[in-house]
């Protein structure tokens, strides 16, 4: 059910027992798309080296010189990505800051790592804005998906905390759904600056680009960035966001993503409450999550426990890659 911009802008400040209802049919309809299972990844952090000066975040441009820099090599990500098969995940996200510095240790590791699984395994990038060709390659190795969040469809709002056009992400995102990649966006709310009429535009530019997934997350200040004295995002906002994106959007892969729990104890739960189905355990070796400075040193770290304990409370099982399977039912082929 398409939600309208008179709905949206109702729903998404609603609380107490229009906001349960909101839930509710939320709920529904992800359990009625994808049934009552919860999409498991494992993250490897590959680099907290970033070419870009985004305004929100500690790992930014103006910060790498004062940061403990690190890059994984081809052999420290397939040792990892072993951790994660043998904790029966098949989704491996691999992510880090935006530099095309990665992709060497990328071109050694992704085909290892597809050996590794025997073929049966989802490898999913967040490395942002790269090069179509780069694109191209990292698809040729075996990698089949790719999450490149828009942040705000706001034009000017992005280009003022992030220096670079939004143009340009989302042609890097067309570029990406060209060459066959299965591709997120995501989005900031309660972003300073940020209204809510462009948080509704940013619901319908996920439905408008043709992904399959979605994430949400509220606005963490981190310190040393421009934004460290800003207030902390509304996690009750967030909440309802994800809410309103599962009901016009069924289809859509939505994590409970680690800074609802940074924004308030609890949150993860409440993100599987509002309709979303996907979780992501950190598998980053214990020095990296320290230097991985996402939200600054204070970051939640998800571990499987912690995935198993939450959805078990929501009542909802663990499961592992939907596009591999869709392979599978559809004949596909994966190199």
């Amino acid at each position: 059910m398409m939600l309208t911009r008179a709905e949206m802008r109702r729903l998404l400040v609603a609380r107490g027992t229009e906001q349960e209802e909101l839930f509710a049919a939320s709920r529904t309809a992800r359990d009625a798309h994808w049934g009552r299972k919860v999409v498991t990844r494992g993250v490897i952090e590959l680099t907290n080296v970033c070419r870009v000066n985004c305004d929100y975040c500690p790992m930014r441009r103006d910060n790498v010189r004062e940061n403990d820099t690190y890059f994984l090599t081809g052999d420290q990500i397939v040792d990892i990505a072993e951790l994660i098969r043998d904790s029966g995940i098949d989704v491996i996200l691999l992510q880090g800051g935006e530099t095309p510095s990665v992709v060497p240790a990328l071109e050694d590791a992704i085909p290892r790592i597809r050996q590794l699984f025997g073929g049966h395994v989802e490898i999913l990038l967040n490395l942002g804005n790269l090069k179509r060709a780069q694109y191209a390659r990292l698809r040729e190795l075996g990698a089949t998906s790719y999450i490149l969040k828009h942040e705000t469809s706001d034009p000017e709002l992005h280009f003022s905390i992030r220096h670079e056009s939004l143009e340009t992400r989302l042609r890097c995102m067309n570029d990406l759904l060209e060459l066959g990649f299965k591709v997120g966006t995501g989005l900031i709310s309660s972003l300073p600056g940020q209204s809510l009429d462009s948080v509704i535009d940013d619901i319908q530019l996920a439905g408008e680009l043709g992904v399959s997934m979605c994430s949400v997350s509220p606005f963490i200040p981190a310190p040393n960035t421009p934004m460290s004295l800003s207030p902390i995002g509304d996690n009750e906002l967030a909440l309802n966001v994800i809410a309103c994106l599962r009901v016009s959007y069924p289809h859509l892969l939505i994590p409970s993503v680690s800074a609802l729990e940074r924004a308030g104890d609890g949150g993860q739960s409440r993100g599987l409450e509002a309709g979303a189905n996907v979780m992501t355990v950190n598998f980053s070796r214990a020095v990296d999550q320290k230097r991985y400075l996402i939200y600054g040193k204070d970051r939640f770290v998800v571990t499987l426990d912690h995935v198993r304990g939450i959805a078990g409370k929501s009542g909802l099982e663990l499961r592992g890659s939907v596009f591999l399977e869709e392979n599978v039912t559809t004949g596909g082929h994966v190199r």
